[in-house]
């Protein structure tokens, strides 16, 4: 794949994309059919751009401030963490429960 004239860091950052990709999903799943592997590439694409939680102190980003850290062991003791799967367990989403 050629990069654009104007992109030079394009190649970087889709080689990265693409062994994430592969690593996190592609070499752990048993696709079927090309229509299996789109819906499983958007699934992943979503939690990619939205929710892994290695993109920053809770998902913060510029227009969102970090959170404020617990430090009390009581209320890390009551957090209530709820786990959600997606496509079927190979990747796993983290939030508190309402």
């Amino acid at each position: 794949m050629l990069s654009g004239v104007q992109m030079p860091r394009m190649n970087s950052i889709m080689e990265r994309w693409v062994q994430t990709c592969r690593g996190e999903l592609l070499d752990r799943t048993l696709i079927w059919n090309q229509h299996h592997l789109r819906r499983a590439l958007r699934e992943f694409a979503d939690f990619y751009n939205s929710h892994r939680p290695h993109q920053g102190i809770a998902n913060a980003r510029l227009l969102r401030p970090a959170p404020v850290p617990v430090a009390d062991p009581e209320e890390i003791a009551r957090l209530n963490i709820r786990r959600r799967e997606r496509l079927g367990g190979i990747l796993h989403e983290y939030h508190h429960a309402a």
